[in-house]
């Protein structure tokens, strides 16, 4: 029973090794005294302006929750649109509802002022 896995263990000790072996060359390879414009926090010509952890605008969160919901929209649509023959009424009526359900979702969010920037 174990045979079977034996690909699956070569597989992982091979891909290991290769990032272990990328490692360890890199390591003996690197300078050791960085420029020390190199180590500055950017590159950018000026300094940071502000804390990192400054706190987000909750609507950057309410985009992006969209942007994911009508991402995994599309995502479902294609395969859906691919295999349209073969599921048939019931892929349809299915695909209908699930894309009924989005937009009211979508609706909800419009009213809920999600989208308004000002």
């Amino acid at each position: 029973m174990l045979d079977e896995y034996l690909a699956v263990l070569l597989f992982l000790g091979l891909g290991g090794g290769i990032g272990v072996a990328t490692l360890m060359v890199s390591w003996l390879l690197a300078p050791r005294e960085p420029n020390p414009e190199k180590v500055l926090p950017y590159e950018c010509g000026f300094d940071a302006l502000g804390d990192a952890r400054m706190s987000f605008d909750v609507r950057y969160y309410l985009v992006v929750i969209l942007f994911v919901l009508f991402d995994l929209e599309v995502a479902f649509l294609f395969p859906w649109a691919v295999a349209l023959q073969d599921v048939g009424t019931y892929g349809l009526i299915s695909m209908a509802v699930f894309l009924l359900l989005l937009a009211a979702g979508f609706i909800y969010e419009l009213r809920r002022g999600a989208l308004e920037w000002d």
